[in-house]
């Protein structure tokens, strides 16, 4: 299925992005012309629920989404259609794409699962809120916002991502097929968990809004600083 929705995005993407102008009367749109994206990462960039490959990008800081196309791009991350889609983008419109889906909202979904309960969620929450200072994991919160909605400019939130999503990129990290230039904070961090514990944080992760996240750190709205290892350049941290 995501096969199909690709290749019939492609062909949108094919006629309306690369040309930059409307074809045999299809219309010029930044909606029209993100259709390939659209046709994996879903609706406005909302995400699927299977989300294994394509997750939500509605909402993430436009500057992360800029810099993860231009990864792909180059293929320092790996993805053969990411890579295939990303080729012909100029960098002025990798932002133009970027800005669009940093702009959307997150979906609201009635009928999504309430969040697990349990000692495996248990678990999973202090690791992503508190962290594990005897393994030297930090917690999750303290990069990626209180609430896990991401923090401008290059950190994206880890609400309403799912467990398939979640899990994968764990994986790359670990492995190293994912890079980021530099502090690449994840493949420290997740090659200091154990794999209970990514399963644990993954379950209490997994379909989360912000507004399901206890923030106790933020004051008067305001993220407290990141901490001193994650110092923030052009190559951004994240999943």
């Amino acid at each position: 299925m995501r096969a199909f929705r690709w290749i019939v995005g492609l062909a949108v993407y094919a006629v309306c992005v690369a040309a930059g102008a409307p074809a045999g009367g299809v219309p010029d749109t930044i909606e029209q012309r993100v259709a390939a994206c659209t046709s994996c990462h879903g609706a406005q960039g909302r995400g699927l629920r299977d989300g294994a490959s394509a997750p939500r990008i509605a909402g993430q800081p436009a500057a992360y989404l800029a810099l993860q196309l231009r990864y792909f791009q180059s293929g320092q991350r790996k993805d053969d259609t990411m890579r295939y889609i990303t080729k012909p983008l100029t960098p002025d419109y990798a932002k133009e794409i970027a800005g669009y889906f940093a702009s959307q909202t997150m979906a609201v979904d009635a009928g999504r699962p309430s969040p697990s309960a349990g000692e495996l969620a248990q678990r999973g929450a202090q690791i992503v809120l508190k962290g594990d200072p005897s393994r030297g994991v930090p917690p999750c919160a303290s990069c990626h916002g209180s609430r896990l909605a991401g923090r401008e400019p290059l950190i994206p939130g880890l609400a309403d991502l799912s467990s398939n999503y979640l899990k994968s990129q764990f994986a790359q990290w670990r492995s190293h097929a994912r890079a980021a230039d530099r502090p690449y904070c994840m493949s420290v961090v997740a090659n200091r968990m154990s794999e209970a514990e990514i399963d644990a944080a993954v379950q209490w992760l997994a379909d989360r809004r912000p507004g399901d996240v206890p923030s106790t750190d933020a004051v008067g709205g305001r993220e407290p600083p990141l901490p001193e290892w994650c110092v923030m350049d052009e190559a951004g941290a994240g999943l």
